[in-house]
């Protein structure tokens, strides 16, 4: 059984950043590839980012572009999301997702944590 937890959310400032960090644990952590996402009240979990476990190859939505970066620790089992340039419409709860294959859409990810708030204030 994989499990996820996510850490590092928290109230920041507009054009401040965060790092969100993702513990994984249950299984091979090379084979797995993770993704963060985040949803927004009101509206579905939306891709933010993701990389593969075997070649590390990334995938950023195109709103985040540039602001942020994911990296991965194979050592130590987590997946980092480094954010910049935070803007108060991502405002969000941030979820990580684990699943064999790098894909932006959810429903390709079995395993997900229980989030962890971001809250960016204007």
């Amino acid at each position: 059984q994989v499990q996820l937890a996510e850490s590092g959310g928290g109230l920041v400032q507009a054009g401040d950043s965060l790092t969100l960090s993702c513990a994984v644990s249950g299984s091979t952590f090379s084979d797995l590839a993770v993704a963060w996402f985040r949803r927004v009240a009101g509206e579905e979990r939306k891709f933010v980012a993701g990389i593969d476990g075997r070649t590390g190859n990334t995938e950023y939505s195109d709103f985040v572009v540039g602001r942020f970066a994911i990296s991965r620790d194979n050592a130590n089992k987590r997946v980092d999301l480094q954010m910049n340039s935070l803007t108060f419409p991502e405002t969000a709860v941030y979820y990580c997702a684990a699943g064999p294959v790098l894909e932006s859409h959810q429903y390709a990810y079995e395993y997900w944590g229980q989030g962890t708030q971001v809250t960016v204030s204007s």
